[in-house]
C-alpha cells in the first residue's frame, strides 16, 4: 500500500537523521519514567508486571520508559529504523524489549487478549482509514484492559499553517470529508508551525471525530476521559507552533479502556490501576 511505502520511508530517513520524534529517552527521563510517561495520572501508581503494547511507537524513547516503569514491553512500529533505535537503547541499559516491524492496521502476530496496556502515541493521521487499527486494538487488549492514544486534531490537520495576510487569523482550507491525504509539505516547510505539526513528505489523512472516537466506540472500548494538551504560548511569535496552538489545539489525548468481562473483572482493573 502507498500509504505504508511512503511513510516508512519517512520515518526511516527521520530515524537516520535524528530528527527530535526520534530521540531516545534521557537519563533524567528514565529515573522516574512513569511521571515522564503519564503526566496525567491515568496509569495509577504502578505499571508493574503489566503487559505492555507500544504501538506505532519506535524510536528510543516510549518503549524503553515504559519498560523502565515495570512493564513488559512490545514495541510495534512499521520503520525498521525507528525500531533500530529501541534496539540501540534497549542494548545498552541492559533492557528487554519485543521488536516487532509491522502496520498497526494488521497486527496478526500478537495474540487476542494478550496486553494489559496499549500506548499509541500520533500516528492514526498516516492510515486512510482507522477503523482497522481500533479493532487490532481491542482484539489485543484483554478486557479490562487500557489504551492510551494521542491524535491529530482533525482541525489542525484541516487549517493553515501561517495566519492569513488578510484577516490575521488561520483559517480551514480541507474539507472534513476528503478521503485523499493532505497535500504533502514537501521535504521542507517555511513555518516553525510546519515543522512541528507536520512530517515532510509523509502521507497523512484527516481523521473527524466521528471516526476517532466513534470508531474506538463500534471497536469496543469505552472513552473514559479526553484533553486537548496544552501547547499555546501566549508570548509566541506569529506563525509559530506556540500561537497557532492558541487557536487551534494541535492534539486530543484519549484514555479508553476495553469493554467486557463482566463487573468483577471491572472491580479487578480498578484495583490493578489505583495499587
Amino acid at each position: 500500500m502507498q500509504h505504508l511505502q511512503t511513510n516508512r520511508k519517512v520515518y526511516d530517513a527521520m530515524a537516520a537523521k535524528g530528527a527530535a520524534l526520534c530521540r531516545p529517552a534521557t537519563d533524567a527521563e528514565l529515573a522516574n519514567p512513569l511521571a515522564t510517561v503519564d503526566g496525567l495520572g491515568w496509569l495509577g501508581k504502578s505499571i508493574s508486571g503489566w503487559q505492555v503494547l507500544c504501538l506505532a511507537a519506535g524510536g528510543g524513547r516510549q518503549g524503553p520508559l515504559y519498560a523502565a516503569a515495570g512493564g513488559h514491553v512490545t514495541v510495534v512500529d512499521l520503520s525498521p529504523e525507528m525500531l533500530a533505535l529501541d534496539r540501540q537503547v534497549a542494548e545498552e541499559r541492559n533492557m528487554n524489549l519485543r521488536l516487532i516491524e509491522a502496520s498497526m492496521e494488521s497486527m496478526p502476530m500478537l495474540r487476542d487478549n494478550e496486553f494489559d496496556l496499549v500506548i499509541h502515541p500520533v500516528s492514526t493521521c498516516y492510515v486512510p482509514d482507522c477503523r482497522p487499527v481500533f479493532t487490532e486494538v481491542a482484539r489485543v487488549l484483554r478486557p479490562g484492559g487500557l489504551y492510551i492514544s494521542q491524535h491529530k486534531s482533525p482541525t489542525s490537520l484541516q487549517s493553515s499553517l501561517s495566519r492569513n495576510q488578510s484577516t490575521g487569523y488561520y483559517q480551514l482550507e480541507r474539507e472534513a470529508y476528503s478521503r485523499t491525504p493532505v497535500p504533502s509539505l514537501g521535504k521542507t516547510s517555511s513555518t516553525n508551525a510546519g515543522q512541528r505539526l507536520r512530517e515532510a513528505g509523509a502521507q497523512e489523512y484527516v481523521h473527524r471525530l466521528e471516526q476517532l472516537l466513534g470508531g474506538m466506540a463500534k471497536a469496543g472500548l469505552s472513552i473514559e476521559d479526553l484533553t486537548e494538551p496544552m501547547h499555546a504560548k501566549p508570548d509566541s511569535s506569529i506563525d509559530s507552533f506556540g500561537d497557532r496552538a492558541k487557536f487551534i489545539p494541535p492534539y486530543i489525548r484519549v484514555k479508553a479502556r476495553r469493554r467486557g468481562g463482566g463487573e468483577t473483572e471491572a472491580k479487578r482493573s480498578s484495583l490493578i490501576i489505583t495499587t
